[in-house]
């Protein structure tokens, strides 16, 4: 959200899914949606079976990529250097939209500058990505007349996480493919209502609708009036701020809802040992997480696929209505309920708050979403924001601002970012000489709370997942136990040979923290806009376990 914000001033994916269908070109960069985003690539696979050519930038031979017509197998961590290559590739053949940055954005020429260091050559010395393969993708996004670029965590969960986001605007803005339809910019929310959470304000630099905290004067006036209250015009902590506050006895107390950092979050040694730390620490929840387990209080929601009212928002900014199909169980309550009774016990009676009275609220003070009635989501099966009005149909695709002839109907221009190629802050070396990239399983997801409830007749235990060659070289073998080492901590498990991993890098999922804690084993330097943790590169090394002897 934050690159696209900076850039075009909107956390949100440009394009509709429908775009997708009937691009041209399509690039999946740190993706493998197949086994991710399962929904979203049948939309992929329409476009495909219309003529769309797919590549798909990543570390791993995925299920994905081996639907893509070229696989870019980059390092882990080299995103930047590979974006940069594919640039200047383009500005040399031409290939640049002059119009389109003369008219729109802004920065050229120094960002121009900053990728001339990166040729072909070097492009595949920094990425390992053969120079031809960085040519023909280079020349095929440019040229194609629609090409959409898609990403998930495998850009933003880097110490550099903006600034990989950057870097791939930096190629729509450099060949003219975002702002109209079939050409795009769009990151794949990783959960259910992520793209909603951030729309509502649930990010410590926003209120609801994506106006700033610091330089929306206006908007913040508009929340002091309704809340009657004062709003401080400064940024809030992000989670790895949090944390650090923690650690710094600056943050004592701790609301956590729908969260479970003491398994998610990277380095789990660490961030137990502050959870456990906290002087007053309340979890709402559906389920008794590892973090529950740490609270003082325990506060039992509800399951809001199914036991709420209210509204979602998905990856293509789609708002829709949600409906109530069970009561909650037991004493379980729904999210608003219980925290208008918290409010109402901290001395702030809100009244009888309602999912459509806290909507029609909202609708009052986010600009995007003021003509979303809940009678018009009900007619039309959803609205895409903006729309700002009821007259309004929504926006199947966002910023063509930037191609209207008339100067004062383009708005601000969008920049170009000058950002640097910068390896993984764990280094690879002779005492850990294996690089270690997670991700997650088609069958499982995130923790394994919830997914671990359910059989599955495709999941399999926690491995540590290696390539032939590794395993020759380690002496170990299929289902072997094994230890694994990173400067963090330890794990064992057992070994499973991937085709889909070349030699030097090694795979583990964050699904079965019960049997194998993955999290032990992760860095958690973050990239400092963002605060994200850089969960995709940790340098390990792999030791058989000594024999049992009878």
């Amino acid at each position: 959200m934050v690159g696209l914000a900076t850039v075009f001033g909107a956390g949100g994916g440009t394009s509709s899914y429908r775009e997708i269908e009937e691009a041209d070109v399509i690039v999946l960069w740190g993706s493998n949606a197949r086994e991710t985003h399962p929904i979203f690539f049948h939309h992929v696979l329409k476009g495909i079976r219309r003529g769309a050519r797919l590549y798909t930038v990543d570390p791993r031979r995925t299920g994905t990529a081996r639907w893509a017509d070229v696989w870019l197998g980059i390092e882990v961590g080299s995103d930047i250097a590979l974006s940069n290559a594919l640039a200047r590739e383009i500005i040399h053949a031409g290939l640049h939209d002059r119009a389109f940055i003369e008219r729109a954005t802004s920065g050229f020429a120094a960002y121009a500058a900053s990728v001339e260091p990166f040729t072909l050559e070097e492009g595949e010395r920094l990425t390992g990505v053969p120079a031809a393969a960085i040519r023909e993708m280079a020349h095929t996004y440019a040229k194609a007349p629609n090409s959409q670029i898609c990403w998930t965590l495998g850009i933003t969960e880097h110490h550099n996480a903006v600034d990989n986001v950057l870097a791939l605007i930096n190629l729509a803005l450099l060949t003219g493919h975002v702002g109209r339809w079939g050409s795009g910019l769009n990151p794949l929310r990783g959960q259910n209502n992520v793209q909603g959470g951030g729309d509502m304000g649930a990010i410590p630099n926003k209120l609801p609708g994506f106006q700033d905290l610091e330089t929306m004067p206006e908007a913040r006036a508009r929340f002091n009036q309704a809340w009657s209250c004062e709003i401080p015009p400064k940024y809030g902590k992000n989670l790895t701020q949090m944390f650090e506050a923690m650690e710094h006895r600056e943050l004592t107390a701790l609301y956590v809802i729908g969260e479970n950092p003491a398994r998610s979050e990277a380095d789990a040694h660490r961030a137990r040992a502050l959870l456990e730390g906290l002087e007053f620490l309340v979890v709402q929840d559906i389920l008794m997480t590892e973090t529950a387990s740490l609270a003082n209080v325990i506060l039992p929601a509800s399951a809001s696929w199914a036991e709420s009212e209210g509204t979602v928002t998905n990856s293509e900014r789609r708002v829709q209505r949600v409906r109530k199909a069970l009561e909650p169980p037991g004493d379980a309550r729904d999210d608003l309920w219980v925290i208008t009774q918290l409010a109402r016990r901290l001395g702030r009676d809100w009244g009888e708050v309602t999912p459509e009275s806290a909507w029609e609220e909202l609708r009052s003070l986010s600009p995007m979403h003021r003509g979303m009635s809940y009678e018009r989501l009900e007619a039309l099966g959803g609205i895409q924001w903006p729309c700002p009005d009821e007259s309004h149909p929504g926006s199947p695709f966002l910023h063509g601002r930037l191609w209207e002839e008339e100067e004062s109907k383009r708005g601000p221009r969008a920049p170009f970012s000058v950002v640097a190629h910068d390896p993984p802050v764990d280094v690879v070396d002779a005492e850990f000489p294996l690089r270690l990239t997670t991700g997650r399983r088609l069958d499982s997801y995130n923790t394994g709370v919830q997914t671990g409830l359910y059989t599955s007749p495709l999941r399999r235990p926690e491995t540590i997942d290696m390539s032939a060659a590794d395993a020759r070289r380690l002496g170990v073998q299929e289902g072997e136990l094994v230890r694994v080492i990173s400067r963090r901590g330890s794990v064992v498990a057992p070994v499973h040979l991937d085709d889909s991993l070349r030699p030097g890098l090694v795979f583990m999922t964050l699904h079965f923290p019960d049997q194998v804690e993955t999290n032990i084993l992760t860095i958690d330097a973050t990239d400092p806009k963002s605060g994200t943790a850089e969960f995709k590169a940790a340098a390990v090394r792999i030791e058989r376990l000594a024999p049992v002897l009878a």
